[in-house]
């Protein structure tokens, strides 16, 4: 199985981090910050505000659609949206441990210009980042959509006929570390989520502080759960009581 392991990671890292459809010019962004000597890139929205708030975006998504939205609803706070190694206009190239220091550091650089007032968004493999970054480092209010306990078993669902345990190197293990975690917590879930099943969220409620709020859009998927009416609402209320 080792051999097949290594011979199919490339692909499956592919799969797992499809960043080509997000690429922009660096001339697009506004902020660059250097980890390790990689160059990651993205926006900061609305400067100088007094409280931050931090997203670590989908597998595939894209960071520039939410400059405007996160400048209009949460005027209040600065916004910063960095994408990931290979991603957007960052160098470099994802993977789990390289992509949890990277969320630190964004974590930190925000941190530090509004005296530790963070709110940490992730959506999808970016609920996995968001967990890894919330049980290490303050943070107030975390809003994790479309979350899975673990993306091994997310992959599980959707290939099951795949032996992934053995080809996935990474692991985003958000249950694993659950019961650690401080911050508030809002869950948003899609009722007709295809990629993350109705399992693997229901199997991370489950280790989530017992206060967990959680929003059920029952008609929503996936990818297009954002166009609900209720989910900015939603995040908007937890974010800014």
């Amino acid at each position: 199985m080792r051999p097949l392991a290594s011979l199919l990671a490339p692909v499956s890292r592919r799969l797992v981090y499809p960043a080509a459809g997000t690429r922009v010019a660096v001339e697009e962004t506004t902020l660059e910050l250097r980890v390790g000597g990689v160059a990651l890139r993205g926006w900061e929205v609305k400067p100088g505000r007094e409280r931050s708030l931090v997203y670590y975006g989908g597998n595939g998504e894209g960071l520039e659609w939410l400059v405007p939205e996160l400048a209009a609803r949460f005027p209040d706070h600065t916004s910063y949206l960095v994408a990931y190694r290979g991603y957007g206009a960052s160098e470099g190239t994802p993977g789990e441990r390289v992509l949890t220091e990277d969320a630190l550091a964004v974590h930190d650089h925000a941190a530090t210009r509004h005296h530790g007032r963070v709110d940490v968004v992730g959506r999808s493999l970016g609920s996995g980042v968001a967990v890894q970054v919330a049980v290490r480092r303050p943070v107030d209010r975390l809003v994790l959509i479309t979350p899975f306990d673990s993306l091994v078993a997310t992959a599980a669902d959707l290939f099951p006929r795949l032996p992934v345990r053995h080809l996935l190197q990474d692991r985003w293990d958000s249950a694993a570390v659950a019961q650690r975690l401080g911050a508030r917590v809002l869950v948003v879930r899609a009722g007709r989520d295809a990629v993350v099943r109705p399992a693997r969220t229901d199997r991370l409620l489950e280790l989530l502080p017992r206060e967990t709020a959680v929003l059920d859009l029952a008609e929503a998927e996936h990818g297009t759960l954002h166009e609900d009416p209720a989910y900015w609402p939603a995040i908007t209320e937890f974010l800014v009581p």
